[in-house]
């Protein structure tokens, strides 16, 4: 069959491509911008792009058409799509009676931590022999691919609960039919698609009450929101974490810990990653791995030996004795999570912390009010302004002189750059590409060195 994606070159739609390739499909696909690193992984699996929406590719006369989410009316393919009565499906709903439907789905799903704790879980399969296949919203290190389909039984997929296309308004995740389900957290986000908090607290209901009782929800015993859907119903066992009675993480030291579940100790991790975001979401991995056969200690020695996910804490890069790092942090708890496990590892050093507002909630100003306690425990902190439809540095303002807003990101790069001194950290945070400022930032740094 041959299928062309609209929207091709985001993450979720870019693996439904590679996975649609390697169960034998014709993939083609365009998007308004085609650029690297998808389009390389694309491209090596034979798969055709196109820049641009132009309505001359209805002549390529796919089999189907599968719609992203990005994709909305008006678009000038789309037009002609529906005008022509041509069929079209979107990606979660293809890849679900395609694929998913003769798999034993793990999903992983939450506000925070979907990306890295499915690469978590995909990691502790692979290293006990199960080689799952998997669809994660990044790219983890230990694979060097966002998507993969072999011919394990077991798919972990990351469970997002944004909409599933223009014709569509429900959360992907209630198409994959999770069999083993983690509720990492729940916090109010999306706020270009959900009004409030319970809104999205209705399509995690929905989502739990599609999960058989044969499965299982691994949930945050801590998150009252979580607590709030399971108690609108749920016909699944539930093991919790974080919690006395389920599965808990006990520090002994910044680089270890004890995996203990209903207070009888299951194994010890020992690794690099930092904060408690990372040794929660591991705790979550593990019992999800636990339910499809892998043994609790297996999981803790496989987690000592994970590398996490491209744009987490990820070290770009040293110039001039700055360091400078790339997270895709954008929610205020995610910023300040982030800021903290730097501060972790760093201590006293002097942490530049860079804020690009980018995803839709943050351009609304949604979370304005809550940027300055997220980012206190930074010694500077520089926003990137430009296309906002608020002022960052009124919002900014409690933090005082510590904080500059600029709109133009090459005078964003000097200021950083005229102000980094040998030992700070500088810890760049985008749900973007940011314009490419971490090299930029770097080879200001080497030229005033």
């Amino acid at each position: 069959m041959h299928i062309h994606i609209l929207g091709i070159c985001g993450t979720f739609m870019g693996g439904i491509a590679v996975i649609a390739r390697q169960a034998g499909h014709k993939v083609t696909g365009c998007d308004a911008n085609v650029y690297p690193p998808m389009s390389d992984q694309l491209r090596a699996q034979d798969i055709n792009l196109i820049e641009g929406y132009g309505a001359d590719q209805i002549n390529l006369r796919p089999d189907l058409w599968v719609i992203g989410n990005v994709i909305s009316r008006g678009n000038p393919l789309l037009e002609e799509i529906l005008e022509g009565g041509e069929p079209y499906i979107s990606g979660p709903q293809w890849l679900a009676q395609n694929i998913l439907s003769a798999k034993w789905v793990l999903a992983v799903a939450g506000t925070h931590g979907k990306t890295t704790t499915s690469a978590m879980l995909a990691w502790i399969l692979e290293a006990s022999g199960k080689n799952p296949g998997f669809l994660i919203g990044g790219v983890p290190r230990d694979f060097g691919t966002s998507a993969r389909l072999t011919d394990s039984k077991l798919f972990v997929i990351e469970a997002d609960e944004y909409d599933t296309a223009f014709f569509d308004k429900r959360s992907k995740f209630v198409h994959y039919r999770a069999r083993t389900a983690i509720l990492n957290n729940l916090e109010f986000d999306h706020a270009d698609i959900f009004v409030d908090l319970a809104s999205i607290e209705q399509q995690f209901n929905h989502f739990v009450r599609l999960i058989p009782k044969s499965g299982l929800l691994v949930a945050n015993g801590a998150d009252p929101a979580l607590a709030r859907v399971l108690k609108r119903g749920c016909w699944t066992p539930v093991e919790y974490f974080g919690v006395n009675g389920g599965w808990q993480a006990d520090m002994l030291d910044a680089n270890a810990f004890r995996v203990s579940f209903i207070g009888q100790e299951q194994g010890r991790v020992h690794w690099e990653l930092l904060g408690q975001h990372n040794r929660v979401n591991g705790l979550a991995a593990i019992a999800a791995a636990h339910h499809a056969g892998v043994a609790p200690g297996a999981a803790c020695e496989a987690l000592g030996r994970f590398n996490n996910v491209k744009r987490r804490m990820e070290l770009r890069g040293t110039a001039s004795g700055v360091s400078v790092y790339d997270d895709f942090a954008h929610h205020p708890t995610a910023i300040a999570t982030t800021v903290a496990g730097l501060r972790q590892k760093v201590g006293k050093a002097r942490i530049l912390a860079v804020l690009e507002p980018r995803s839709n909630t943050m351009k609304l100003g949604i979370m304005k009010d809550a940027l300055p306690g997220s980012l206190a425990e930074a010694d500077l902190v520089y926003c990137y302004s430009a296309n906002l439809g608020w002022n960052p540095a009124e919002a900014l303002a409690p933090l005082g002189a510590k904080a500059v807003c600029h709109q133009d990101l090459d005078a964003l790069v000097a200021a950083i750059a005229a102000e980094a001194k040998p030992g700070d950290e500088v810890l760049v945070m985008s749900n973007g590409g940011f314009g490419g400022i971490h090299q930029k930032l770097l080879d200001r740094l080497s030229a005033h060195g």
